[in-house]
């Protein structure tokens, strides 16, 4: 019988954990972190992915952002990091006040919002610009409306005509220029990207990112809009899809079959879903990516405190525990890498988090789970990578060594966890990167030039991703090792396994 949850709970060595953590980080870039050391800083404290929010910032300072980065990454050679474009997306905002003017709400107050462009620059208490031309015909009397983040919100009293109606205050607050507004339970036409949206991309393109973190996903249509919009120049950019509202959640298993990746944006997703049930939703949906093999990122308020404290508090450190628990590949930081005053102490307390939460996990009875829930049969390459992982069970391996040029072998790897380090070598810098969104992955860029004799090509990869290895404290002499190559090169030729012992195979 394989051992149980409850069994390895009862069991862990506390202070004594696994040596590497698995589970990657994403940290966002801001005024306070855009230098050439401060990425160095971060990289060291365990940063996989930065990302760049295009909700703020000029492209300008983004592109100092990439340039910082690749500056930095000169002190890690062989071991690229990942950068993400985080659209901001289509949304729904308020007009702007008469002089910019915050105006007190009172609860009970009642106000007119209106879609008439002649009040866009002179809203006031009494009648509020809404920048969605649809308004009126989406939403119906007794609906809610959120506004500035759900500090404030408004009942629908009455449809007064194709541009007006009469809302009523839930509570009580402020109400200014340009804030953001939420329609939860209500379904929304907004197109999937803004003008501004598509100049962002293009430039992602022009930049060389590597994924796109898409902003209010609702349907699969908008998954393949955008990777229409990337052409055929970025064809190997990932998309994550960003759930964050009603509509995502309901076309969820469409949007998953079209895109590389999914968000749990629990921020936005918070306004428009009870907090309660936030809970339930980011364990079903970062199930449904492990069942899949599809890397899922857990986001938003993860270490928020952080932002202002050299120290987290009680109750999120748990949150990020438990966000590794469930599952996901990644964990992301906001503000507090982006504008914090503490942003290498919120990397460092991560990965000391998921590093401890990694080790509380029962990988054979996790392993079973996820064999019998996939679907039969599987491809040569998944069915080699199922068996790669019983291997390690099985032998109490220490590490899989993984050759490959897309990144697909170690993706489906990642997909079955195996209680190993998975060493993804690569001649691909983009592969490597990317790879960064897989749990357990750690990618190295081999970059000797290719033998024409393949067997000894093979060997001196396949040697390589041992050193490294090797070099990181995963594995030593005597060790037992597990690689996957294929018979001969090129993409989808991964059927190749064997069982080798460090020290004498390599």
């Amino acid at each position: 019988m394989p051992e149980s949850r409850l069994q390895r709970l009862a069991n862990l060595k506390i202070g004594t954990p696994q040596q590497l953590r698995r589970t990657s980080i994403i940290g966002t870039i801001g005024p306070k972190t855009n230098s050439c050391e401060a990425i160095t800083a971060l990289r060291k404290a365990g940063l996989n992915i930065i990302r760049l929010n295009f909700s703020h910032g000029s492209r300008e300072f983004h592109q100092s952002v990439i340039e910082n980065a690749m500056k930095s990454e000169q002190q890690f050679p062989g071991r690229p990091l990942a950068i993400a474009l985080d659209t901001k997306g289509p949304e729904i905002r308020t007009g702007r006040t008469s002089n910019d003017q915050d105006f007190h709400i009172p609860i009970d107050h009642q106000m007119i919002f209106t879609t008439d462009a002649k009040f866009e620059n002179n809203s006031n208490d009494k009648i509020m610009y809404i920048d969605y031309a649809h308004l009126t015909k989406v939403i119906v009397p007794g609906k809610f409306i959120y506004v500035d983040d759900g500090i404030l919100s408004f009942k629908v009293l009455q449809i007064i005509d194709e541009s007006n109606l009469r809302v009523q205050a839930v509570n009580s607050g402020y109400i200014s220029s340009r804030k953001g507004v939420n329609l939860p339970n209500t379904a929304v036409d907004l197109p999937p990207l803004s003008s501004k949206d598509m100049d962002d991309l293009r430039f992602g393109v022009r930049n060389g990112i590597n994924m796109v973190f898409a902003s209010f996903i609702r349907t699969p249509e908008d998954v393949l809009t955008i990777r229409k919009a990337l052409g055929l120049e970025g064809q190997d950019i990932k998309i994550i899809s960003k759930i964050e509202n009603q509509q995502g959640l309901d076309n969820f298993d469409e949007i998953l079959q079209v895109t590389d990746g999914v968000m749990i944006a629990r921020g936005d997703l918070g306004i428009e879903i009870l907090a309660p049930e936030v809970l339930a939703i980011q364990k079903k949906l970062i199930a449904k990516c492990n069942l899949a093999g599809k890397p899922v990122i857990c986001a938003t308020q993860m270490l928020e405190s952080m932002t202002y404290n050299p120290r987290p508090t009680r109750a999120e450190v748990s949150d990020v525990g438990n966000a590794v628990l469930d599952g996901a590949d990644c964990v992301m930081l906001s503000g507090e890498t982006a504008k914090g005053d503490y942003p290498v102490n919120a990397v460092n307390t991560m990965a000391a988090t998921a590093l401890i939460a990694e080790s509380t996990i029962a990988h054979l009875a996790l392993y079973d789970d996820l064999r019998d829930a996939t679907p039969k049969p599987t491809s040569t390459t998944e069915t080699v990578a199922a068996a790669a992982t019983a291997a390690i069970l099985e032998q109490d391996g220490k590490a899989i060594v993984v050759l490959s040029t897309t990144g697909n072998t170690a993706r489906l790897l990642s997909k079955y966890r195996p209680s190993c380090p998975i060493i993804l070598v690569t001649r691909h810098a983009r592969t490597a990167r990317i790879a960064h969104l897989y749990r357990g992955v750690f990618p190295f860029v081999y970059e000797p030039k290719r033998l024409d004799d393949w067997a000894e090509d093979v060997h001196r990869r396949l040697k390589f991703g041992v050193e490294m290895a090797r070099s990181f404290g995963m594995v030593e002499n005597g060790d037992t090792v597990v690689s996957i190559q294929g018979f001969r090169g090129g993409v989808g030729h991964s059927n190749t396994l064997r069982v080798s012992t460090v020290g004498e195979e390599f």
